[in-house]
């Protein structure tokens, strides 16, 4: 394609050359008829005028045309899914601008092929662990190793509920991801939709001698919310919070207004997250060396928060503990 096309370029500039000489032969015979033979000088003056700016022309044409040759040559390269392909960015300035925005837009297309491949191995890994042991205990079974009783049915079990709960995670981060994701708004309490969640987790916070508190500010207005995906956000990070937090320990969960926005707020007080690590946690199947979770409770909070047009953040210092914050946009239609 490039090829063509610095074929085609030559042949317009050929065409132009021919073009020109013509109009200054033409030019150099009418000056030569209307002033006699002393019109010689003036002619060849034009000619090498006429001539100089042609090179000039030429020039020009030949600078902008090779870095859109490459352009051409590179973009057929991306089209074949070389997207490490990059352009050197020169020629005038518009040609410049459109080699960074050229460069910019491959460089941005290996990063997600680079996600996806990393996604799908991911997915394979994740999946592939409770698969194994269900075919080895399935196997086991069938050659008498092991009873049909009801405690190795029931690790059968609980391994498929696994399974489940990964699909439904990886189809409910796809959808929020992709900007498909549909939520089923109503005015929600957010105060009561917290100590909901929290006395879900209080016999577990119990039994883990985890003191576990909810603090809702007075001046709270009625959301408009999905109240199941919101109560997804909240379930997300107080396991992450009882995963981490050590016995003698505490999470308080608190709401607040802060402006146009109501501020959910899950502070811990387990070990922290060193600081190489916290820019990571909301990639997906990111965890931690010590963390059995499955990578995605974190993604799909952001994905589920982002989608109520609302942020989420987090900061920590390791031995003091973790906090994560949830801002969700207060409307006008909320305050009514």
């Amino acid at each position: 394609m490039r090829g063509r096309f610095m074929w085609r370029i030559g042949c317009f500039f050929l065409l132009m050359t021919v073009v020109f000489v013509s109009v200054i032969a033409l030019l150099g015979w009418l000056i030569a008829s209307a002033i006699g033979a002393a019109g010689g000088v003036p002619t060849i003056l034009i000619g090498l005028a006429g001539l100089f700016a042609l090179a000039m022309v030429g020039r020009a044409i030949r600078g902008a045309a090779a870095p859109v040759g490459d352009l051409i040559e590179a973009s057929g390269r991306i089209e074949e899914g070389d997207f490490r392909t990059r352009v050197p960015e020169s020629g005038p300035r518009e040609v410049r601008a459109l080699a960074r925005a050229f460069n910019e837009m491959s460089a941005r297309l290996e990063e997600t092929e680079q996600d996806r491949r990393s996604a799908l191995a991911d997915v394979s890994h994740e999946l592939r662990t409770p698969l194994t042991v269900i075919q080895g205990n399935l196997e086991a079974l069938l050659d008498g190793v092991y009873p049909a009783d009801a405690e190795h049915l029931q690790l059968l079990l609980d391994e498929t509920r696994i399974l489940e709960r990964l699909i439904d995670d990886l189809r409910t981060l796809t959808l929020a991801e992709a900007g498909s994701l549909v939520l089923h708004r109503e005015p929600t309490d957010l105060g009561a939709l917290l100590n909901d969640v929290a006395a879900s987790y209080r016999s577990q916070a119990d039994q883990a001698g985890i003191n576990l508190t909810v603090t809702a500010a007075g001046d709270l207005p009625t959301l408009d919310i999905d109240p199941a995906r919101i109560r997804e956000v909240v379930s997300n990070l107080l396991t992450n919070a009882l995963r981490h937090t050590p016995r003698d320990g505490r999470i308080a969960v608190s709401a607040e207004r802060a402006g146009d926005q109501a501020a959910i707020t899950v502070h811990d007080t387990g070990s922290g997250i060193p600081e190489d690590q916290l820019a990571r946690i909301f990639d997906r199947f990111y965890r931690s060396p010590d963390s059995p979770g499955s990578g995605l409770g974190l993604p799909i909070a952001r994905s589920l928060v982002e989608a109520h047009g609302g942020t989420i953040g987090a900061t920590s210092e390791l031995g003091i503990g973790t906090t994560i914050r949830v801002a969700l946009p207060v409307t006008s239609s909320s305050e009514s």
